[in-house]
């Protein structure tokens, strides 16, 4: 039996971010709607203390690239919530629910996070530990994870070896940086004059202030390039590389309304397709062992989330608008 949970308010319903068409931060509306349920064997509901904005929601609330619509609905969403970090309290579990029992802290990914309530499968939570704040577990799930697999898991990266991290203070970059020095790696970032003593402070061990220096035209060469950023030339990111190199692309240009970022990562394996070098175009998995693993790392120490600004609910097109200038140190979180 599914077990019971108090409502967000007598009549069930609770605030959440809506839109009903495709736009900008206009379209966004804080709305009384349906509190959600425990709709599954093995999901989960989470009474919502933060969340974070990251570049998938300005995509979801555009809708673009038009790609995306085949999907997420032609002409106006299938879904009007929006949002996907989260960090909360259990309220209710499923029946096959076991990792999880009301009352536990937790951070992962649930559909439609920027609410007071959201549901989320067993798989795609973690416990929160018990040092860290919900504001700083908010900023984990997405930003963290795609950091931690582009490495790990694309770039092969190994202790000894050389990275280099394209757009180092951003949300993904400045988890990147740490992710990299736990894995022993030697890292170089790449941020403007403004970022240069926080990527350093990260642990960063060579910065290279884009403004003033050009990466491409120094002599190192690196193991794996993360490129966060997609502002550079292929071919630049290619005489960077050691002949067995391996390039990451994790962010591109938001232009090309068909493809968005998407384009650039076509592009890439096909400008590396005849290359001894490696082009390896990545999309984060929410799933609870990487979470566990970023846990880990956090109640540790050898991760700590850089917080840039934090909104109210209300607030989340602000945070969106904010998102959208280019230019975020570290993540932007909304507090519910």
């Amino acid at each position: 039996m599914t077990r019971t949970f108090a409502s967000a308010d007598k009549n069930g319903g609770m605030k959440a971010i809506v839109r009903h068409h495709y736009g900008s931060p206009s379209v966004l509306e804080l709305q009384e709607v349906d509190q959600p349920t425990v709709d599954g064997d093995d999901r989960v509901l989470i009474r919502v203390h933060a969340a974070s904005v990251n570049p998938v929601d300005w995509h979801d609330m555009t809708g673009t690239p038009y790609i995306a619509r085949l999907q997420a609905g032609l002409r106006k969403p299938k879904r009007t919530t929006i949002g996907t970090d989260v960090a909360g309290t259990v309220e209710a579990v499923g029946t096959k629910v076991t990792r999880v029992q009301p009352g536990d802290e937790i951070f992962g990914g649930a559909l439609g996070s920027l609410a007071e309530y959201a549901t989320a499968a067993e798989d795609k939570i973690a416990p929160k530990p018990a040092n860290v704040t919900f504001e700083q577990a908010a900023t984990v799930p997405i930003a963290a994870l795609t950091a931690l697999q582009a490495l790990r898991d694309k770039g092969k990266l190994q202790a000894g070896q050389k990275v280099l991290i394209n757009g180092a203070a951003g949300g993904v970059g400045t988890f990147a940086v740490q992710i990299a020095k736990a894995l022993g790696a030697e890292v170089t970032g790449v941020c403007s004059t403004a970022n240069v003593d926080l990527v350093t402070s990260l642990g960063a061990d060579h910065v290279v202030d884009y403004t003033k220096d050009d990466f491409a035209t120094g002599t190192t060469r690196f193991d794996v390039m993360l490129d966060n950023v997609g502002n550079r030339k292929l071919s630049d990111c290619r005489r960077v590389l050691q002949p067995k190199g391996i390039y990451v692309i994790v962010g591109g240009p938001k232009k090309g309304r068909l493809l968005g970022p998407a384009s650039r990562m076509v592009k890439a394996l096909v400008v590396f397709m005849f290359a001894g070098q490696e082009a390896a175009p990545m999309l984060a998995k929410i799933n609870h062992d990487d979470l566990s693993t970023l846990g880990d790392m956090l109640a540790s120490g050898k991760i700590t989330p850089v917080i840039d600004r934090t909104y109210p609910l209300a607030d989340t097109a602000d945070a969106l608008r904010h998102l959208e200038g280019g230019h975020t140190k570290g993540k932007l979180v909304v507090t519910i």
